[in-house]
């Protein structure tokens, strides 16, 4: 028997099914002035979203059974800010919004299909 702890498999789905970037394009995203334009500043100098980005790019190298509970309350927080931030879609253009900026950083690019 496994001591690894056992990832939710619904909050995995939802996870993947949020985060439509691969870790690579996540990557190449955060090194942009656009994605440094956007976000709450985390006392640090550099964003929450930002942060977050970065986890998600861990998140996504890994194996579902590799992942720590640290990483599965980080597919929790993805999920819940794609969520609300996906309700706030502005009516305006948003290929070069902020809005969407704020959601890639989070993984989620929402011009993908």
């Amino acid at each position: 028997m496994s001591s690894a702890p056992k990832t939710d498999d619904n909050i995995y789905a939802q996870f993947k099914a949020d985060v439509n970037m691969t870790a690579a394009e996540l990557e190449k995203w955060l090194k942009t002035d656009e994605s440094n334009s956007v976000g709450q500043d985390s006392g640090d100098g550099q964003s929450i979203g930002h942060k977050s980005g970065e986890h998600i790019i861990r998140i996504l190298q890994k194996k579902q059974a590799d992942l720590t509970p640290d990483d599965e309350a980080h597919m929790h927080k993805v999920h819940s800010y794609v969520s609300r931030h996906s309700a706030q879609k502005p009516d305006s253009d948003i290929e070069h919004s902020r809005w969407r900026y704020s959601l890639m950083n989070w993984g989620h690019d929402p011009t993908k299909k």
